[in-house]
């Protein structure tokens, strides 16, 4: 089930840069596409003709496969052998992967890059990545075959005024290229995300924490969420101001996304507090000498049948 199916969200999707997970991180983890060793990413990356980055990006757009959920995914030798004898590889594979920025995406689709803006606002097609400049702005990053799938499918946004709807929205100060890149970016999570738990806590990892906390009010569900939420993106050990940025990009901020999310998160946890629900420390563990028990910030017992640790 996607976040569209949770979220019920309408528009078209359509988004990444410098902002995302290292190579073989769990934020680069789909789900299993078969068994066996594998190739490890490195060197699945130099049989396809690809920089590790654009690897991670394949990962992340379900392009290439990986196996093993562990923190270094490998390639299985068939999906490399599927990709490798695909009609018309690597050109092909390169032009899906394909990103932009603002002015080559203009150029791209022979428009002004006031105009893309715009439409990157509007929410026409989302970014695929960002990164934060030394001034401390947020650059978009889109995929070249967004764009142009929408100059196929929607000719008239590309001359002539605005559309009255937009101008109106745009002169409301509205600007959707964060939100529709979290939600991407969470659908992408949630496409290889399969245990329920986990999956919950996908949903959890776009609310701040005081929003999370109106919608789980069980501490110990939220303790659950937050152990087992991925980020959205690898933070660097940048600047403090730096991390408020990228902070407030990756959470939801708007109260229709707040409850968008918050309504789909309530439905993941209904499903499966039926199935799975969160262990209560206190019951799992008897309070030490003294009286003092074990955090509910510090849960384990979940973790333990999720993973099978001991």
């Amino acid at each position: 089930m996607t976040v569209q199916m949770y979220v019920g969200l309408k528009e078209r999707q359509g988004s990444w840069g410098p902002a995302g997970p290292e190579p073989g991180s769990p934020e680069g983890e789909p789900r299993s596409s078969g068994e066996g060793e594998g190739v490890a990413f490195g060197a699945a990356a130099r049989a396809l003709g690809l920089r590790p980055r654009e690897l991670e990006l394949a990962v992340q757009l379900g392009e290439v496969h990986t196996v093993g959920t562990g923190a270094r995914p490998r390639v299985a030798h068939a999906e490399l052998a599927r990709l490798t004898t695909a009609e018309g590889f690597p050109e092909a594979l390169a032009a899906r992967l394909r990103v932009v920025g603002t002015a080559d995406g203009a150029d791209l689709l022979g428009i002004s890059p006031g105009r893309l803006t715009r439409l990157a606002r509007g929410g026409f097609f989302a970014p695929v990545r960002f990164y934060v400049n030394r001034y401390r702005v947020v650059v978009w990053i889109y995929l070249a075959a967004d764009l142009t799938e929408l100059a196929a499918r929607r000719p008239e946004l590309l001359s002539g005024r605005t559309p009255p709807g937009l101008s109106a929205a745009l002169a409301a100060g509205e600007d959707r290229r964060a939100e529709s890149w979290r939600r991407r970016r969470i659908e992408q999570l949630l496409a290889r995300t399969e245990e329920p738990w986990a999956r919950a806590a996908v949903l959890a990892s776009a609310l701040a924490p005081d929003d999370l906390a109106v919608v789980v009010g069980d501490p110990h569900e939220r303790s659950q969420l937050r152990e087992l939420r991925p980020a959205l993106i690898r933070v660097r050990p940048d600047s403090g101001p730096v991390r408020e940025v990228i902070d407030r990009t990756v959470t939801a901020d708007d109260p229709r996304e707040i409850r968008r999310y918050g309504a789909a998160l309530t439905e993941a946890l209904r499903d499966v507090r039926a199935s799975l629900p969160a262990p209560c420390p206190e019951a799992e563990e008897p309070p030490q000498r003294g009286g003092r028990h074990r955090s509910p910030d510090r849960p384990r017992g979940l973790w333990r049948r999720l993973t099978g640790r001991r």
